[in-house]
């Protein structure tokens, strides 16, 4: 059984407090989840002026914070909370289409004694899936039988599934995480669509899946986790994301992280992949927790915070050219300055020194860099100097110049190792499905939510570098996931899947 383990104290004093602090925690998300439904409520009643806009950010609210309890009911194989207006279970509607499997012992002769087994009634469990287009109910029928001699009973006992005791088939979750996540369709519109097609799933079932299931995945998170940080050379970025503050009714700026690992520009085997992570806010402690085991280059911008990684001396800098070149680029667009447009233009000539590079061994780019690139990069560096001295110190275009003269000195690495970039772009690719979500989800509910957000972007996002389809490769793990070794979980990656 794959199995994610909390690191628990050793000293009881320690773990009857650690156990309380959970516990206060889901039910912190409880009660959070009782006022929203309270507010959401009343807004519906009462619907008129921009009411529609609050209830729909309630919706949200709501969503991420069912999520979070979901989550941590399953970290700590607690049973699900029981709740007074939550949805109970409506059997599927009789127009879904079924498609039935039986479960057979396989023996036609009693295991004890020889006899011939009859059958005697059967169990039948539905599980609601879906395959890409439709949705179909599997009924997964087991005979009872039992043998006409000893009287012995038989029956094939259930498979294990994604989420026990669940309704939901692993196609159905797959494509429940990936409308989410890939797609950006909150979970209240997708209970919208459901409910076209004639199901009844409500927003806070669908919550408790997706809770229960990037639970149930983030083995294969930290497997993926592993791999990045084994790399020689990696990419790192953050961007911001609002989370509501418990018990104020407004959000704080929390934080998710990206470190990516793609080798595929200088012929690299190792497959890309992109490794996500949450935090309740920007302090440089959680890169610095994050890239703990990590030893290497880091193609970064210029976050203070990654300061002291780089003091440290187990991880050396390698700065980003595209946001010094963004920097001209919205001088120009307001200005029309000539300075920013010639930084441009030579920017450029080293970019098309990469185009050349790109899909070379790394000796072969070094010597390209060496021979073409660094020239143009030294002359660039002290063009800029000199036009720092012709113009106001205090103006944008001063700024952006003092900004390239102190990041290009960090970028220097690059010309000489063919293994480097020239900008951190592979990490900025990898925030953009984060920066169309945020358009339509809003905010996140805690720092659980954000967890489980972080879970299913790693896996969803690194399929798609390697050009699996998401929802086939995560509907076939989850079919295979429960019943996995947690030793052997790297078999399951992306990159191995044989769909």
């Amino acid at each position: 059984m794959l199995t994610q383990t909390l690191t628990l104290p050793e000293d009881p004093e320690e773990l009857r407090s650690f156990t309380a602090r959970l516990l206060a925690e889901v039910k912190a998300q409880a009660i959070l989840i009782e006022k929203l439904r309270h507010q959401l409520a009343g807004h519906r009643a009462h619907r008129f002026g921009a009411s529609s806009e609050t209830a729909e950010q309630l919706q949200l609210a709501l969503e991420t914070s069912e999520i979070a309890a979901a989550a941590m009911t399953a970290r700590m194989r607690l049973p699900d909370i029981e709740e007074k207006d939550k949805p109970k279970r409506r059997p599927i509607p009789d127009h879904i289409p079924r498609m039935e499997v039986e479960l057979s012992p396989g023996a036609e002769a009693c295991a004890d004694c020889g006899g011939r087994l009859r059958r005697i009634g059967e169990d039948v469990t539905e599980e609601l899936e879906y395959v890409p287009g439709r949705f179909i109910v599997k009924r997964i029928v087991r005979p009872r039988l039992t043998c006409a001699c000893c009287e012995r009973f038989v029956q094939v006992p259930l498979p294990s599934r994604p989420i026990e005791r669940g309704r939901p088939g692993p196609g159905l979750l797959a494509h429940v995480l990936v409308s989410k996540y890939a797609d950006h369709l909150p979970l209240y519109r997708q209970s919208q669509i459901f409910d076209r097609e004639g199901l009844d799933l409500d927003r806070s079932t669908l919550a408790d899946w997706v809770g229960k299931t990037t639970a149930l995945l983030d083995p294969l998170a930290d497997a993926i986790g592993r791999h990045v940080l084994s790399a020689e050379a990696i990419f790192a970025d953050d961007t911001p994301v609002q989370m509501l503050a418990p018990g104020t009714g407004k959000t704080q700026t929390a934080r998710l992280w990206t470190y990516a690992r793609d080798e595929r520009p200088w012929g690299g085997d190792a497959p890309p992949a992109a490794w996500y992570r949450f935090s309740g806010d920007r302090r440089g402690q959680h890169p610095k927790d994050h890239l703990a085991r990590f030893r290497g280059w880091m193609h970064a911008d210029g976050y203070a915070g990654f300061e002291d990684l780089y003091r440290s001396g187990t991880i050396r800098e390698v700065a980003c050219m595209a946001h010094v070149r963004r920097k001209f680029v919205d001088i120009h667009r307001s200005q029309s300055s000539p300075i920013a447009e010639e930084a441009i233009g030579r920017i450029a000539r080293l970019y098309a020194v990469e185009k050349e590079a790109r899909g070379s061994p790394p000796d072969r780019r070094a010597e390209l860099r060496r021979d073409h690139a660094a020239p143009i990069f030294d002359d660039l560096e002290r063009w800029l100097a000199m036009q720092l001295t012709t113009i106001s110190g205090k103006s944008p275009l001063a700024a952006a110049i003092r900004y390239a003269l102190a990041r290009m000195e960090r970028l220097r690495p690059y010309l000489d190792n063919g293994i480097l970039e020239l900008d951190n772009n592979a990490a900025e690719r990898s925030m953009r499905a984060i920066a169309l979500g945020r358009k339509n989800y809003l905010f996140i509910g805690s720092e659980a939510g954000g967890k489980a957000a972080a879970i299913a972007y790693t896996l969803i996002e690194t399929a798609k570098l390697n050009a699996v389809d998401p929802h086939a490769w995560l509907a076939d793990t989850l079919a295979r996931i429960p019943d996995y070794k947690i030793t052997k979980v790297d078999d399951l990656l992306p990159w191995r899947w044989n769909g």
